[in-house]
């Protein structure tokens, strides 16, 4: 039976929203990496609005405990659990943040080893559970298609010999490991994520609200992109689906160019656009990395969407407003 809902006011300091727990001894155990950034966190609460029960494995227990209380079951490290342990499905978010720091070789060492190294223990800890999770939902991103320019790319398209894309292909390889313990592996080939709270948006907008909105490059390179909202059903429509199973884009089906996303954040605010950053400038800059900014792949949800999955926020226009609304509340 059914607890009824429980709901948790912020901890420390002020959340994302209030923690809605409704679980009970037969719930679902998921087990979550990366479950203090950005994506983390909204999905956590998603995750224990609808019933299941949370294990958060991550580095740095006190940030867990801050975001989240007592209301999931914290580990710092994967041995803490026993082969015994039930544990329904695992969803792999660990990884260090690709924008940032310049890709030295270091840097890259980094990005790599923060993605395959957790994603390796969580795929052992799988072979040695007597009962080993249903589901491993991994992230990825849609860096595994390279630059691609205007040519759309659907699941079955090919990596290319680029460092965001070889990337990505380890971090695929090392969740493929789980494939023969697990009933199935989903790989989330993630585009641009918006959310008001993180992700690109805030970085994105907040020269725009101070008038120094700027187009990168000549603005024709495509942003494939999906609202928070919709990326958090997609990773439950994936825990919910058995027919879903290997790489799934996780972006909306409405891509946008550079331009179209510039002018759509200055038209949302009520804010001029009228800079101009060359892509060379930004090439010589942040180098290879620039691929991020001034690049762009024009990727299609197609297996999401023959599986049943609908967008509540298809269009990159409607999305702004509802992330933007605040502002717009402020400006009337």
């Amino acid at each position: 039976m059914t607890a009824a809902p429980t709901i948790y006011p912020p901890t420390t300091r002020p959340a994302v929203s209030p923690i809605v727990a409704q679980t009970s001894a037969d719930s679902r155990v998921v087990l979550v990496s990366g479950a203090t950034g950005f994506i983390g966190g909204h999905l956590i609460r998603s995750l224990l609005a609808r019933g299941e029960r949370v294990i958060v494995f991550t580095r740095d227990e006190g940030r867990a405990l801050e975001r989240f209380g007592p209301h999931v079951r914290i580990i710092t490290a994967l041995a803490e659990l026993n082969e015994n342990e039930c544990i329904g499905a695992i969803v792999n978010l660990a990884g260090a943040p690709i924008l940032g720091f310049p890709w030295t070789q270091a840097r890259r060492r980094k990005l790599i080893d923060s993605r395959v190294g957790t994603t390796r223990g969580l795929v052992a800890l799988c072979g040695r559970l007597v009962r080993p999770p249903r589901a491993f939902v991994t992230a990825s991103a849609i860096g595994y298609y390279g630059v691609r320019g205007d040519e759309p790319v659907d699941e079955t398209g090919s990596p290319e010999p680029i460092f965001q894309s070889r990337l990505c292909q380890e971090w695929e390889a090392a969740a493929e490991a789980a494939e023969g313990v697990v009933s199935r592996v989903v790989k989330m080939r993630m585009g641009l994520v918006l959310g008001r709270d993180g992700g690109a948006l805030p970085q994105l907008a907040k020269p725009v609200r101070l008038g120094l909105g700027a187009t990168l490059g000549n603005g024709k390179q495509w942003v494939s992109w999906i609202h928070i909202d919709d990326l958090i059903r997609l990773f439950e429509f994936a825990l919910d689906t058995p027919s879903l199973r290997g790489p799934v884009n996780a972006v909306s089906p409405a891509a946008a160019t550079h331009a179209q996303m510039q002018t759509l954040i200055a038209k949302t605010l009520r804010r001029p656009m009228w800079m101009h950053i060359p892509a060379f400038a930004v090439r010589a800059v942040i180098g290879e990395m620039a691929q991020l900014l001034v690049d762009g792949q024009r990727v299609i949800p197609a297996r999401a969407v023959a599986a049943g999955f609908a967008f509540e926020h298809p269009t990159l226009g409607e999305a702004l407003t509802h992330l933007l609304k605040r502002d717009l509340r402020r400006a009337a």
